[in-house]
């Protein structure tokens, strides 16, 4: 998994998160209440569910909110109707984007992504135009701290059902097949490991450096536009950011 590492992504994403925490509660809320329209109420039994919940409380989104959440996705609150959407496109110098949505209105989202793609000097392309030149796979990193025993979290990793794990100066990556990622992060923790993230990705199989400082603005802008939008979920892409972003 060399060269996928997502410290840089993780860091400068919750940077910006903190910074607009009520447009963060607003993605993770709909987030909770598809997973709970699809799968019920109970994250026991809702493993959807009760991944969206643990994202929604590492963003320490108040209780309450995941409470209401739930109950719109079951119906017990009224039913907001979302559909999930991925667009697929290519940034500056031809950088691959996969942009993950939940809508209420596909014609507002498509117009949205497509001016954001446009505005930047990229293009939005059809399905399946750049999803090839990413694997879909479970994600969990580990920020590093003296308490943890590397060989440790190797092993119980390992025999969890992980399919790799690299550590790093900043902490440990763990990555697992989707059908297992459940089973992986339910494992780690009940061992009472924390996550700076755990979710299901796509992580590409080749990251592109750009050169171009209009290119690099360019890139940080559209992902900045596009990340900013209520009804982007998530934003994946190949381009391997500076560290000074």
């Amino acid at each position: 998994m060399s060269g996928h590492s997502k410290w840089n992504n993780i860091k400068n994403k919750k940077g910006k998160e903190d910074a607009k925490r009520g447009k963060v509660f607003t993605k993770l809320g709909r987030y909770i209440m598809v997973a709970a329209k699809e799968g019920g109420g109970d994250p026991d039994y809702n493993p959807s569910l009760k991944a969206a919940i643990d994202k929604a409380k590492a963003e320490n989104m108040p209780n309450d909110n995941i409470e209401r959440a739930i109950k719109k996705g079951t119906g017990d609150l009224g039913s907001d109707s979302f559909e999930e959407i991925i667009y697929e496109g290519y940034g500056p110098s031809g950088t691959a984007i996969i942009v993950n949505c939940l809508t209420d209105n596909r014609n507002r989202t498509a117009s949205d992504v497509r001016h954001a793609f446009d505005k930047y000097g990229g293009n939005l392309g059809q399905n399946g135009s750049v999803s090839f030149m990413f694997d879909r796979k479970g994600l969990i990193a580990i920020e590093k701290e003296d308490s943890i025993d590397e060989d440790e979290l190797t092993l119980l990793a390992i025999e969890l059902g992980a399919e790799d794990f690299e550590a790093d100066e900043n902490g440990f990556e763990i990555i697992i097949e989707p059908t297992d990622f459940n089973k992986v992060r339910d494992g780690l923790q009940k061992s009472e490991y924390s996550f700076a993230a755990a979710e299901l990705t796509y992580l590409p199989q080749n990251m592109v450096a750009l050169q171009d400082e209009k290119d690099i603005k360019n890139m940080e802008k559209l992902i900045d536009m596009l990340e900013d939008n209520d009804d982007v979920q998530e934003v994946y892409h190949n381009w391997e950011m500076p560290e000074e972003i």
